[in-house]
């Protein structure tokens, strides 16, 4: 637990991710990575120097899922006294009905950080915090490299001036693997994904090549993160 705390922690400290009076909308889809997250800026918030509040949000596209749906997410935030709200939008009939994407993720991931975004300066935050980590990474950069033939991938901060807004993703040095242990160690609640479009995306596909690679290239993702940051050195220093 110490170790994992600690990773996002390191991440924090290394991109200067928060400061003093933040206010961090907590980004929390019901997903491992997100509830990882939540729990870990929640148990980093009680001893970090500088002083912060979170703010757990979800976005609910309407994919007729039940009620009671994120009722896992609601208890284990009463539970630890963080601030939770889920925020309602149409995502599933404007992607699959009106606009019948083939791909949908582009656009999906479109719509639900502008509407995150418009909701976290609703309630006062100053900072969104992604859930990505350490392979998502890896896997952005060989499909901007694949896809559009550019080296490239999303950064640890990221400065939104149209919503005067940053972007942190505290978990950007902790890996999948370790993530789906913990959460799976200590309990914290999963929501299984309803997407129709889950396990077809391009970051499916992505992900099953550099798994296949790593077989042949065993370090290929921690030379991959290496690379990354002597080709943007702006960025990660």
């Amino acid at each position: 637990m110490k170790k994992m705390i600690s990773k996002v922690r390191c991440a924090i400290d290394t991109y200067n991710m928060i400061k003093n009076g933040d206010k961090v909308a907590v980004y929390v889809s019901g997903g491992k990575d997100s509830i990882f997250m939540l729990y870990a800026l929640n148990e980093i918030k009680r001893y970090y120097p500088q002083k912060f509040q979170i703010q757990a949000i979800t976005l609910d596209p309407n994919l007729n899922s039940p009620n009671d749906y994120y009722k896992e997410i609601e208890r284990f935030c009463a539970e630890k006294s963080i601030p939770y709200i889920i925020k309602s939008f149409p995502i599933f009939e404007i992607i699959f009905k009106i606009r019948k994407e083939k791909n949908p993720c582009s656009l999906c991931s479109k719509l639900r950080r502008g509407i995150l975004d418009d909701c976290a300066n609703d309630l006062g935050c100053n900072k969104v915090a992604l859930g990505h980590h350490f392979d998502d990474l890896i896997e952005t950069f060989f499909m901007n490299l694949f896809n559009n033939g550019n080296i490239d991938c999303f950064r640890p901060n990221t400065f939104l001036s149209r919503k005067n807004l940053y972007a942190i993703r505290p978990l950007i040095l902790c890996e999948e693997t370790h993530i789906r242990n913990f959460v799976k160690l200590y309990g914290l609640p999963v929501i299984k994904s309803s997407c129709p479009a889950n396990k077809t995306t391009q970051r499916q596909k992505v992900k099953e090549i550099i798994l296949n690679l790593e077989k042949i290239y065993p370090d290929l993702k921690k030379k991959t993160f290496t690379a990354i940051k002597k080709a943007k050195p702006e960025i990660w220093h």
